[in-house]
């Protein structure tokens, strides 16, 4: 099948890698424009520009998917259907209506349509989620689904790792739904919830919240993003692996405490143990080797 691609993040790069070994290998991978990244702010191409180069696939990088000459240069491929995976931008008609299109949703839907369904499936304690083959609409991940299928939850998944289990999920997903050409049922009104973008509050590890689903959020946002706490002065330390402590150890809600050789932090109705942390512009270290070199920055 004649396909042209829409992707962008190391996700849509899993999906891309595993359709270029198919007979459904893009002609054309249609992706995001370069951007500033890392601490030097260098111009950089994002990830799926650079496996499809390296695949020897076409790179095409418009600012907006929806303009005119975008459209164009689809059309030129003369696609039988165009596929989605984490490209990051809205797809608007007309084009949304001109191909088939099959997107890769990595949410077992309606459960988690948004921005951000990994992250928001860990952070809730969902013991499972998984992918699905859906049409994209007007409305956000509401479209028709065609194929779905189910990934657990570990209790000791982070984003990177139930992310990596879900791309490879995806593309063989994708493959199989381009093989078979399975009918496209609409999706049920109940079971609907929403996958917010994740936001700097996200990030910051509320004291009030308790020290289970502190942990549950911790892992949603390792490593890509990142949690957080405040030190004296205001100064952010990156939290990126912790355990739920014992509750008859919990300082203060708010409160972060060197104990034992051990960091705590005070969460309602117990305590965090940060075990692995990163300094603002260090490198992930354990919680030893922090408070060795840190101590007088604790609250």
């Amino acid at each position: 099948m004649r396909t042209v691609y829409l992707g962008t993040s190391p996700f849509a790069v899993a999906v891309l890698s595993r359709l270029a070994e198919s007979s459904h290998r893009p002609s054309l991978v249609v992706t995001r424009p370069d951007r500033p990244r890392g601490r030097g702010r260098k111009l950089s191409p994002p990830p799926a520009a650079e496996a499809a180069r390296r695949l020897g696939i076409e790179v095409f990088q418009p600012d907006s998917v929806n303009t005119d000459e975008a459209r164009e240069r689809i059309a030129s491929v003369d696609p039988e259907a165009v596929l989605i995976s984490a490209f990051g931008a809205l797809i608007k008609e007309p084009l949304l209506s001109a191909y088939p299109m099959y997107n890769v949703h990595p949410s077992l839907l309606p459960r988690w349509r948004g921005a951000a369904p990994i992250e928001r499936a860990i952070e809730a304690g969902d013991r499972e989620t998984g992918v699905s083959i859906m049409r994209p609409t007007a409305e956000m991940d509401a479209g028709p689904v065609c194929l779905q299928a189910g990934e657990p939850i570990n209790d000791d998944d982070d984003f990177a790792s139930l992310s990596a289990r879900l791309e490879g999920l995806g593309g063989d997903l994708l493959v199989n739904a381009l093989d078979r050409l399975p009918e496209f049922v609409e999706q049920p009104a109940e079971g609907v919830t929403i996958a917010e973008k994740i936001g700097p509050d996200d990030r910051r590890l509320d004291p009030s919240a308790p020290p289970e689903a502190l942990e549950r959020r911790v892992r949603a946002l390792t490593p890509h993003v990142g949690a957080f706490v405040e030190l004296a002065g205001g100064e952010r330390l990156g939290v990126r692996r912790v355990s739920v402590g014992d509750p008859h150890e919990a300082p203060s809600p708010g409160e972060l405490v060197a104990r034992d050789g051990r960091l705590l932090f005070g969460a309602a109705g117990g305590a965090l143990e940060l075990l692995t942390v990163q300094p603002a512009g260090g490198r992930p270290m354990d919680a030893g080797a922090f408070l060795r070199g840190h101590a007088s920055q604790l609250l």
